[in-house]
């Protein structure tokens, strides 16, 4: 019989009351403690750090608190379901920083959608945190949100849903090219639904060298010329997309293709679709719960390597495998931003830990809880943030 987790969950929330808590590191047992943690003794690290505010970083808890900011408008699968009811995937965004980075999180679910608001209102708390992760804000408010916030601000703004997933895809599909000999350079991909996920992964393959991708959402494959136009940030991805003028839908654009890139609906690939891709194709099928195929179909249809968003199949695509070290590499450089550079250095850390001979079809991708991802990915993202000059530390 299926685990029923949903249940579960709920009798979970119920028990603990919320899934985090502030514990005190400094003692306050006796008066003598009291003063030195509060007044009058804390008066001399505040007026230290008004006379040098970097100084922050060192004398209080700020070098290792993030923020996790929400406006709760795209939780998970459930669409804008409010800042109060994100809360519960927010404090679960600042367990797994705790658990799998070491990092402090906070989570901030704000009432509002404006994109403005949003930037003001983080921009004036920024001073408590080191840095900034943007979570299940729903497109393409987020592609607004981000540089605007990045702008206004001296620590990391990162948003998860984006290049998370993007670093992690990344590193899935390093590995699946040495498995199938194939190089960034000469590939064909088609990336299916560039919405927040989609977009980041666009342009992180074209980071890493990739030139022919075709995006394809609802009403086509993206170009300048189609009907339904190319309104917002689809008119950038017209752009850097679709060299070859390609016309039509997702059927259109997988002929010859050797990537397929889902971030899509469930049942959007077809296994005659994979048939007609290059040989030895690979899928990332990242729809979740369901996969734009199902992994054996697609397996079965010719696929060499198959990637799904699923705990319960190989190769899983889980944000969890970047965005703690990730944060906790730029923590300790106490980088003011994070660059192409350092994503580009996570994914191949991911990669890394992959060795050839455990590599195959069925494992392009470390699992989760494999305790070397951290430290691997934290010392890439440092050694990277200094190489692009925005290492403070």
């Amino acid at each position: 019989m299926a685990t029923d987790y949903k249940a579960l969950s709920m009798e979970l929330h119920e028990e603990l009351r919320g899934k985090i808590e502030v514990t005190p590191r400094a003692s306050v047992s006796s008066a003598h403690d009291l003063s030195i943690a509060y007044t009058p003794g804390v008066a001399a690290p505040c007026l230290a750090i008004q006379r040098e505010p970097e100084r922050s970083f060192e004398l209080t808890r700020r070098w290792n608190t993030v923020a996790v900011v929400t406006d709760g408008s795209a939780v998970l699968g459930l669409g804008n379901i409010g800042p109060e009811a994100g809360m519960p995937v927010m404090e679960g965004k600042c367990v797994l920083f705790k658990a799998f980075g070491g990092v402090d999180a906070i989570p901030l679910c704000l009432r509002t959608n404006d994109v403005d608001e949003i930037v003001r209102t983080v921009s004036l708390i920024a001073g408590s945190f080191g840095g900034i992760n943007l979570e299940d804000i729903a497109a393409p408010r987020c592609f607004e949100i981000e540089p605007k916030l990045q702008a206004a601000v001296d620590i990391p703004v990162f948003h998860d849903d984006q290049h998370g997933t993007a670093v992690v895809v990344a590193a899935g599909l390093i590995n699946a090219l040495k498995l199938t000999g194939r190089e960034f350079a000469s590939l064909r991909v088609v990336q299916n639904g560039p919405g927040a996920a989609g977009t980041a992964i666009i342009k992180m393959l074209r980071a890493l060298g990739v030139e022919d991708i075709v995006a394809v959402d609802r009403a086509g494959i993206i170009e300048a010329s189609r009907p339904a136009g190319c309104p917002g940030y689809k008119a950038e991805l017209a752009e850097i997309t679709n060299p070859r003028h390609l016309t039509g839908g997702l059927a259109e654009a997988l002929p010859g293709a050797d990537v397929f890139i889902g971030t899509s609906a469930p049942g959007t690939l077809t296994a005659d679709m994979v048939r007609e891709m290059a040989a030895d194709p690979i899928v990332f099928a990242c729809a979740n719960p369901d996969p734009e195929i199902a992994p054996d179909e697609a397996l079965a249809a010719g696929a060499a390597v198959v990637s799904t968003g699923r705990s319960d199949y190989p190769n899983q695509v889980n944000n969890v495998l970047v965005f703690p070290g990730l944060f906790r590499g730029a923590l300790d450089a106490r980088a003011s931003r994070i660059t192409d550079g350092m994503k580009v250095a996570a994914a191949y850390a991911l990669a890394g830990l992959v060795s050839d001979d455990e590599l195959s079809a069925s494992y392009i991708i470390p699992e989760p809880f494999d305790p070397r991802v951290r430290d691997a990915v934290a010392k890439a993202v440092a050694d990277a943030a200094r190489e692009d000059g925005v290492a403070r530390a």
